[in-house]
This record gives C-alpha cells, structure tokens and sequence, in this order.
C-alpha cells in the first residue's frame, strides 16, 4: 500500500505516475519491468506510466506520486492509500497491430480501441501506431464505426426539440471564424443550436479557442444545459462535458503529427454533432489550391462520406462547398480573429466583408433547416437578423450566460511587419504557410499571437508596404514565425 502524493507535472494527455527507486522493496529491474502499472482504491482505478524518480522532494518512501492528469481521474484525496499492479496492455492493441498490417477492422474491434483510448490505457505512442495506421486506409464502414464508437464512449446531450441545429466548417482557412457570427444569427432568430468545438489541430485557432478570449468555455455538463436552455445556444469546448471525449485525446496526438486525413475529420466532427444531441447539420467545406481540400473531386469525396456517415447515424446534413482560394477575414489567432468576429456583430463599417458575407451565407442555410421559414427568404431573414443588432445583443447576452472574461488578453507584445518585395498586385495567398507561420509566432496557445492581414488578393501593393504583422508573446516565438515567412512569406505579388 502506497499513499498517493499530487505532483505539480502536467503530463497531459497520458496519466503518469512516480516512485523512488529505492523504496518500498522494489528492484531497479521490477521498476523497468513495471513501467506501465494499474493503480486502485476500491471502485476507484487508472493505468499510468511509471517514471523512477532518485529525488525525495518529489516523492518520498511510501509514497506514489501522480502527476496532474492521473490526481483528478483518480479523483483521491492526497494521502489515500492505494495498490499498485503490473498492468496488462490493452486487449485492443492486438486489433491495432493487425491494423497496422493492412486489416480492416470490425466495428467491435474498433470500439473496444476506442473505450480503451478514452479511458486513457493507451500511451501516445500507442495511440500514434493507430492514427498512422488509419491514415494508411480506412474503409467507409470502418469511417461509420469509429464515428458511433467515439460518440459513444462519453456523454450524450438530449434536446426537447425536434429541430436541433448546427454549423460546421472542415477548416484549412486561416481567419474563417464564422460560427461566431452563425451561432448569435441562429439563436437570435429562435433555432436551437448547441454548437461544441474542439480546440485547433492543425490550424491557428479554432472556434473554442477564439470564442476563450471573449469567454469561458469550459462549462461543466450542467451549465452547459442551462446555457442552451436560456439562450438556445452555446459556444463551448466539448472536452470539458466528455462529449466524444476520445476526440481530445487523439487531437492531442494528431496536433505534432499533423495527421488530419478526410475518414478521421468525419468521424470526429460527426461524433461530437451525433453526441452534441444535433438533428440538422450545415458543413462547410472551403475547397482551393492551399486549402485542406484542393480539388473538386476531392470535395466530392469527402462531401459523399459525410452524407453517408451522417445518414447511417441519422443526422441530416447540407454540405456547401466555399472558395477557399485565401484567408477570410484579416486577423489569423484567437484574439485578432475575435476583433473580427465582434466587429461583424456591431455592423463596423471597416468590419471585413468576405468574413460577414461568409457567414451570413452560412447562416441562411442553417435557417433553411426551419420548416416555417419560406424558401428563398433565409438570407435575407439572417442579414436582418445581424442589421438589427439582434445577433450582438444575442452575442453579449451568450458571453454573460458562459462567464464574460473579466481581463483582456493582449496582443503579444512582440511583432515584425512583412513587406512586399515588389510593386504589383496581390496574386495569391498560401493558406497553409499563413496558417504555419501564425502556429509558430505562438497560435493559438499564446492567444495573443497571429497575423494580421493588410491586403487581400486582388490589391495592389508597392514596394516595401506591409503586407502583414505577425504577433508574438516572445522573442523566440517571433524569430520562429519570421524565420518561416521571410523564407516563404505566403504571399505571391505579380
């Protein structure tokens, strides 16, 4: 018996724990040979990795140490006595192996990998063998099963409403934050719409990240329910009320690998809808030469398994197909796009344009959903919406319900302006560069770093005139990003 010890370590997403290595009647050699143990207390048990440690200051004799993520899923008081066991690896990770040799894999196999990921048996390598794995080639029935597996191994949220709506964008477009100018709309005009996001795998900022630096995300189960119940809608992260809670962990895995193929992308967007309790879906995919998807026959691909996903799992889906030619909006990270978003919502003169009309395109598909709106008045029934000043009002009245973030998060304080090597017109963006360059000035960790854009294609430029800023907390963080875009800056002028 061993008391347990909180370690200030955050070792996120795997559970770890911590022993002296010359305590408690243990070898060195049982130590390596326990490098993955089961750690319980009556009802109460996790699998952690095992990490030796000479220092008592960490942990003393008689003591096991857990880092951050193992303390709050064991959910034990400091100083509660537990066991500890050698742990047998998962039984799926035989089902992982054949995988990897090029098998296709039962819904039940997929399942049992699945429940096992979520309740964090797998290491991150483990869990990388089998993304990589899935990368190589997934069938679509394999796509449909690791959709219900991943729905259904958290919470489901139950609406008392025949007509529960929601947005989604595939991503690949830097700046393209429209559901938080779609959500407001929606809500304002009276539809249910629980929109959950995850945080951003491969790009700057995703919706709960942006949506961070107006307010709280992080809803416990309860608030959320009352959230949508007061306001008809929600802009949270999904990973604090374990909807598709396996989602978080793979992303955590997916984020350094920068794996996002097209079977995963709909499995985990459909997984959160299908556990997010939505009935009708709007999908957006921006399709163009540096988006995620670059050719039309590539969207046609995804959009047919979405529509066969989405119909095996009963959600009803409009898939719309955007110009993904350039970014949308100019600010790229999660403050500068909020400046963005807020400033559609006021009807600024100087809003950015392409970002208010995308998303009231959007949101008039979404209020085609509506039965008893007439055909052909959505869009107009959505510009209202926004003109009136509802959407704000809906908007500030959501920041209020979530917790309205009492201090504002700065830009960073750091930032290098790129300029035009020549005089001539802005002939294209390369979203992904853009995007690369904003991760690696900090976003959207620092939520403060980004890229502010000052020319879109089309305009004309002269010689040595900014083309953009990058922003960063740090020193290091900006000589990253300036690195990458003085070597390719994103931007072709002709």
């Amino acid at each position: 018996m061993l008391k347990i010890r909180r370690v200030a370590v955050d070792t996120y997403p795997e559970n770890t724990a911590f022993m002296l290595r010359a305590a408690n009647g243990y070898a060195a050699e049982q130590f390596q040979a326990l490098r993955k143990i089961e750690v319980f207390h009556n009802d109460r048990t996790i699998l952690a990795t095992l990490a030796i440690s000479d220092d008592t200051c960490i942990v003393g004799h008689g003591e096991l140490g857990l880092g951050e993520q193992a303390f709050r899923r064991l959910g034990l008081p400091e100083g509660t006595e537990v066991s500890i066991a050698q742990a047998n690896p998962p039984r799926s990770l035989e089902s992982v192996r054949r995988k990897i040799g090029g098998d296709e894999l039962s819904e039940v196999e997929i399942t049992a990998i699945i429940n096992d990921i979520a309740t964090h048996r797998y290491s991150p390598m483990e869990i990388g063998a089998f993304l990589v794995a899935c990368a190589g080639f997934m069938t679509t029935h394999e796509t449909l099963g690791l959709t219900r597996a991943m729905a259904g191994a958290g919470n489901r949220l139950e609406w008392r409403s025949e007509l529960v709506v929601d947005k989604h964008c595939i991503g690949g477009i830097p700046g393209n934050r429209t559901s938080m100018i779609v959500v407001p709309i929606v809500a304002a005009y009276g539809l249910m719409i629980p929109k959950t996001s995850s945080r951003a795998i491969t790009s700057p900022s995703g919706t709960a990240d942006t949506m961070e630096v107006l307010a709280n995300v992080g809803l416990s189960y309860e608030r959320l329910q009352q959230v949508v119940a007061a306001e008809k809608a929600v802009l949270a992260w999904g990973g604090n009320v374990n909807l598709s809670p396996a989602d978080d962990v793979l992303i955590s895995v997916e984020r350094p690998l920068r794996i996002d193929t097209y079977e995963q992308m709909v499995a985990s967007i459909l997984s959160k809808k299908m556990a997010a309790g939505s009935t009708h879906l709007v999908i957006d995919i921006p399709v163009g030469p540096t988006a995620k998807v670059r050719t039309q026959s590539e969207a046609l691909r995804l959009r047919k398994l979405f529509e066969y996903v989405a119909g095996k799992i009963g959600i009803t889906v409009d898939i719309v197909l955007t110009n993904g030619s350039q970014p949308i909006g100019r600010g790229i990270g999660p403050v500068l796009e909020a400046r963005d978003v807020m400033a559609v919502l006021r009807n600024d003169p100087d809003a950015p344009a392409d970002l208010r009309e995308r998303a009231l395109f959007l949101a008039g598909r979404v209020l085609d959903f509506d039965p008893a709106l007439r055909g052909g008045s959505a869009y107009k029934r959505a510009r209202d919406i926004l003109e009136s000043g509802a959407a704000l009002a809906k908007m500030e009245s959501l920041i209020d319900a979530q917790g309205r973030q009492t201090e504002p998060v700065p830009l960073g304080e750091h930032h290098f302006d790129i300029v035009a090597p020549r005089e001539g017109t802005v002939s294209a963006i390369d979203c992904h560069q853009i995007a690369r360059i904003a991760r690696l000035a900090g976003a959207p960790m620092d939520k403060g770093a980004g890229i502010d854009l000052f020319h879109k294609v089309g305009t004309e430029v002269q010689q040595g005139e900014p083309l953009y800023r990058i922003y960063a907390k740090s020193d290091a963080g900006l000589r990253f990003a300036c690195e990458l875009a003085v070597e390719a800056s994103g931007y072709a002028v002709e």
